[in-house]
């Protein structure tokens, strides 16, 4: 018999998860692990500055990147998707998120791939997303 007090497991915490990182780009393996997470980190700096003029959000966090390659050269080539697939800047948007990560250093291209499958639903925003527009 030990003199340690007998824990009741059911009233401990579970340990916090560590949330998935919103972006993660598909490398081929020839890039620098550093390098990878720098631009990776810059990237989602820059998407953080366009916005959909229809709601005060950025496109990051509102769910609109779906994925992101990163090749061994260099190059991005960026999925993404709009809220609603009639929205007014559907023929700007890709533009403004390719001027975007054009001006993260180390890319060297940029495509931006516009995609409608799965559909846009509000599940894909952020809780930061979330409790800006008040739908939570």
């Amino acid at each position: 018999m030990t003199d340690e007090p007998e824990i009741d497991e059911s009233k401990i915490a579970p340990a916090p998860t560590i949330p998935e990182p919103r972006i993660t780009p598909n490398v081929g393996g020839g890039l620098p692990d550093a390098e990878v997470e720098r631009i990776t980190t810059d990237l989602i700096g820059a998407l953080k500055t366009v916005y959909d003029p229809e709601i005060p959000v950025d496109i990051y966090e509102l769910g609109l990147i779906y994925k992101v390659d990163l090749d061994d050269d260099r190059n991005l080539s960026i999925d993404m998707t709009l809220t609603a697939p009639g929205c007014p800047v559907a023929g700007e948007m890709p533009g403004w998120v390719e001027n975007a990560a054009r001006g993260v250093e180390g890319v060297q291209d940029v495509t931006v791939n516009m995609v409608f499958d799965p559909p846009w639903d509000a599940s894909r925003m952020s809780e930061e997303a979330q409790v800006a527009l008040n739908w939570w």
